[in-house]
């Protein structure tokens, strides 16, 4: 599936941050300059107005004076589904927030998904986000198709999506968490896997849809499930997501149960290698940390979710020393209730610094964070995350002549230490789905109406 803006768009007056590569960590910046997309891929980016030359007949022309153009944000785990539970068991742990949501969440259907992902995608644009994940692992019986759900709330919306097909197969009766009812056997997980990846996933140039084989996580599924999946994955070419040492309790369960550290146990099982990445990764240790880095694992970094729940900070500037890729994660609506990237991006930055101290990161490290690192964990680096001659027209336009930002001279600064911008605009793949804090594609009051709603059967269905 692909989508383009049918106009050329022309983005003028505007400061570009372009996340392009110049060596040692540098990029291309400019204090007054363009973006011109047409036919879905950037086709013109600089300083100053752009060469008139090169405006294909009929350009649309978009005014960012006051403005910073970065690439779109890329989103690298999410449970969307959780749009409907956000409040639950506010001050739990995670094991104490799982058993507690698990019960809810056994009686979502297709519907429910569908009206949590709208609402979910629709707010990550509002945040300047082009591409997100989507880790689904609930999948009832009775449930209906919650992936295609979920696929066609995105088409809605226009985002770019990598839905990643989960599953759960260590119920509570054989020494996991979850409930029996919300777990299936492991042929259903994997020809349910298989027949997702065929009818959704789009290897092409400018895909809106790729899918990803996605276990839950080590106290959720079975090793046997994690060796079947990772095969799978690896004979029709996707990529491979689970969660990863989120919190202490994972790595007493696997010590107690598996005698190794969860990275010790993925490694044993077959995740390692540059098509996996993981969510999370807090409490890893320095072995850990160089097994990801000699492997290629790339990491989910969520520093909401993971503050919301108390389950410890990540050691990121030490992953980003030992070169694994960090990329940035809002995780599940029902553990982080804003669900906004650009927060992410903020947080990962301050508590980098709060633990580590003012140089553990700079700005521009959280940007690249948010889109060059995020488009590298989903291998999408040479298609998304820069500003760039040929890159897909995936494109945050940030109001920085706001108030709360006026004075300050650096527009990068402002984007990342400031107060969330309002975003002027948000393209994905050269169409418009934000303009001036209004998402184009969706009715945002009715899609709220209808979270109110499903959420009140929801929660009436658990009792």
């Amino acid at each position: 599936m692909t989508a383009g803006g049918d106009a050329a768009v022309l983005i003028e007056n505007c400061a570009v941050a372009t996340m392009d590569d110049r060596g040692a960590g540098f990029a291309t910046e400019h204090t007054t300059g363009h973006v011109l997309l047409a036919g879905g891929r950037i086709t013109a980016v600089g300083a100053g107005p752009c060469d008139p030359a090169l405006l294909p007949e009929g350009t649309e022309r978009v005014d960012g004076t006051g403005c910073l153009a970065t690439p779109g944000l890329v989103n690298t785990h999410h449970h969307l589904y959780q749009w409907l539970t956000r409040g639950l068991a506010a001050d739990a742990t995670l094991f104490e927030w799982l058993t507690a949501s698990y019960p809810v969440w056994a009686g979502i259907d297709a519907d429910d998904v569908r009206t949590a992902a709208l609402g979910g995608l629709a707010h990550l644009t509002l945040g300047g986000c082009t591409t997100t994940t989507d880790h689904h692992y609930v999948v009832p019986a009775d449930a209906g198709d919650v992936f295609a759900a979920e696929i066609e709330a995105a088409a809605t919306v226009g985002l770019r999506f990598h839905p990643c097909r989960g599953s759960m197969d260590l119920g509570r009766s054989a020494g996991g968490l979850p409930p029996d009812s919300v777990v299936e056997g492991i042929d259903a997980i994997l020809a349910g896997t298989a027949e997702v990846i065929d009818r959704h996933h789009d290897p092409a140039p400018e895909s809106m849809c790729r899918i990803a084989v996605a276990p839950c996580s080590p106290f959720s599924v079975t090793g046997d499930l994690l060796r079947a999946s990772a095969d799978l994955a690896r004979e029709r070419g996707v990529r491979l997501h689970t969660h990863l040492a989120e919190t202490d309790d994972e790595e007493v369960f696997c010590r107690e149960r598996f005698g190794s550290t969860p990275m010790e146990y993925m490694e044993s099982v077959g995740w390692t290698g540059p098509d996996v990445w993981f969510a999370h990764t807090v409490h890893l240790d320095d072995p850990a940390i160089a097994a990801m880095a000699a492997g290629g694992m790339a990491a989910a970094h969520c520093p909401v979710s993971n503050g919301r729940l108390g389950a410890g900070i990540a050691r990121v500037p030490d992953m980003l020393t030992a070169g694994v890729t960090v990329g940035l994660g809002v995780d599940g609506a029902a553990s982080n209730e804003s669900g906004v990237l650009w927060e992410e991006m903020h947080q990962a930055l301050l508590l980098a610094r709060a633990t580590r101290g003012p140089r553990a990161m700079d700005v521009r490290t959280a940007l690249r964070m948010a889109t060059v690192e995020g488009a590298r964990a989903l291998g999408r680096q040479d298609e998304i995350g820069r500003l760039a001659t040929g890159y897909l027209a995936d494109v945050a336009l940030w109001r920085l002549d706001t108030p709360a930002h006026a004075g300050i001279d650096d527009p990068v600064a402002a984007l990342v230490l400031g107060s969330r911008p309002p975003m002027a605009g948000v393209w994905v793949q050269g169409r418009r789905v934000v303009e001036d804090g209004r998402v184009l594609t969706v009715d945002t009051d009715a899609v709220a109406r209808d979270v109110v709603a499903a959420r009140r059967r929801l929660l009436a269905k658990a009792g």
